[in-house]
């Protein structure tokens, strides 16, 4: 089984990629969801770039969860989605790595357009996203083969997400 995963910031449409995807009939699963990540202790984490998300604690992956998921094989491409500082752990499980990413307008824009109390709905939170594009992108970028500019439109991203995913 081939596996994927998109990665990026707050904002870059990692989660609606993946609705898409599902939509769309393809096997993708968002790890940034309560079923694949915890709050933890942000003490766990010092010194992590880009961490923690609130000051006593951080998001991060179920490592058992994400490891059962990863375990399964179904003889079909699996495109997940996210980011935690504990990713690590399983990039060597990806047969590809794909950044998903936006300027830096595009995010706040985004960021500020989300309703309810998710991530990214406060000043603070938006103005540690723009942060992040300086310290945490870079880092992304350099463990990705392939990167996607999603201010173009949905339909070419999942496009582009899926012709990676059959090379």
């Amino acid at each position: 089984m081939k596996r994927v995963l998109l990665t990026g910031l707050s904002g870059t449409g990692k989660s609606t990629v993946v609705a898409a995807l599902v939509a769309n009939g393809h096997r993708a699963v968002d790890l940034d969801s309560e079923a694949y990540s915890h709050w933890v202790d942000a003490s766990a984490w010092a010194g992590a770039p880009g961490t923690p998300v609130e000051p006593d604690r951080d998001w991060v992956w179920r490592e058992d969860r994400v490891r059962d998921l990863l375990a399964e094989n179904r003889g079909e491409v699996l495109i997940v989605s996210g980011c935690a500082p504990n990713m690590t752990v399983f990039l060597s499980r990806f047969d590809r790595i794909v950044l998903l990413s936006a300027p830096v307008d595009v995010l706040v824009e985004r960021l500020g357009s989300r309703t309810g109390d998710g991530y990214g709905t406060r000043p603070d939170q938006v103005k540690r996203v723009v942060g992040l594009v300086e310290t945490v992108e870079p880092l992304l970028r350099r463990m990705a083969g392939h990167e996607i500019d999603t201010s173009r439109s949905l339909e070419d991203v999942v496009a582009t997400v899926v012709e990676i995913s059959r090379t």
